[in-house]
């Protein structure tokens, strides 16, 4: 099985990589189309801010790549993001996979922190990626945007208010936190997104 890291101008490629090395699994980091295309998996990560990655994939044609995946295909925080319609940060259009907006987290009560940093609960759990899960596990969580609630939500956090901490649509998923930083749980959710069917 080959899986292809999308390369771009967005952190964390490194501890995912890290990820798929403790289950046994090599992964190759590019941002060569045909490489991408050719990929039983592809995952695209991110930390970082939403305007400066979409133009770098703009300006690699990289968007209307991804948007053409026909495998499973996992985005990581900020790559969850950009798979959305439009992030607030910077007003800025992303993909459109998902129909879900990302919004900015305002704290609305003192001693409420934005960014999010650390561990939150993941619940409502559906589809395969989430087998072996159990209900309300813990995740780790860095990001100061959120993904709203709507018909591509597969399961949700409460911070500040409920938003949704993973997608799905088709052979699309994306995930808020990082599974890569979460432990057992993480580990288990990227073997799950290992052994989607295409």
């Amino acid at each position: 099985m080959s899986i292809t890291i999308v390369q771009y101008n967005a952190g964390n490629i490194q501890s995912v990589l890290y990820a798929l090395e403790r289950l046994g699994v090599a992964a190759t980091v590019t941002d060569d189309p045909a490489m991408i295309q050719a990929a039983d998996k592809v995952i695209f990560p991110g930390v970082g801010e939403a305007s400066t990655a979409m133009a770098y994939l703009k300006e690699r044609n990289l968007d209307q790549l991804i948007v053409s995946l026909k495998q499973p295909v996992l985005g990581i925080c900020l790559g969850m993001q950009l798979m959305c319609g439009h992030s607030a940060e910077n007003d800025t259009t992303c993909l459109g996979i998902f129909e879900e907006q990302v919004l900015a987290f305002k704290a609305t009560e003192v001693g409420i922190k934005v960014p999010q940093i650390g561990w939150n609960n993941i619940a409502n759990l559906k589809t395969e990626l989430f087998n072996g899960v159990p209900e309300n596990s813990f995740a780790y969580f860095v990001h100061g945007f959120y993904a709203g609630l709507g018909d591509n939500t597969i399961a949700t956090t409460d911070y500040i208010q409920p938003y949704s901490s993973a997608l799905q649509k088709n052979n699309f998923y994306g995930v808020q936190f990082h599974p890569e930083k979460s432990a057992a749980v993480g580990e288990q959710i990227i073997q799950n997104f290992l052994s989607l069917k295409s």
